[in-house]
């Protein structure tokens, strides 16, 4: 079993940066692929990024393309998401996940989800 705490969101104006980090509890973290996925008012939960096991494949949806980094830290059972040049439509619940098979960019593909963190981003 995983469990998965989410933290480091808030309010911040467009433009401005966060990190997000996920701490994953259970000596298999580093076996885990991760994603983030997030989900606005009125929305249906949408993939953003995923990384692999080892943290050199990443995948990230073409709206935060070159704005947004995913990273882990397999030391610290924790992996990252750094958010930049924010816009009103990032505003949304952020979750993080855990895939015990391979890096996907669908909800189907984890197993496991935290229970997200806010990230509100005025204009």
């Amino acid at each position: 079993q995983v469990q998965l705490v989410e933290s480091g969101g808030g309010l911040v104006q467009a433009g401005d940066s966060l990190r997000l980090s996920c701490a994953a509890s259970g000596r298999t973290f580093t076996r885990y692929p991760m994603g983030w996925f997030r989900q606005a008012p009125g929305k249906e939960r949408e993939f953003v990024a995923a990384i692999d096991w080892s943290g050199r494949i990443t995948y990230y949806a073409d709206s935060v393309k070159g704005r947004f980094t995913i990273s882990r830290d397999n030391a610290k059972n924790t992996v990252y998401l750094q958010m930049n040049s924010l816009k009103p439509e990032d505003t949304a619940v952020y979750y993080c996940a855990a895939s015990r098979e391979s890096v996907a960019v669908l909800e189907g593909g984890y197993d496991y989800w935290g229970q997200g963190t806010q990230v509100t981003v005025s204009s």
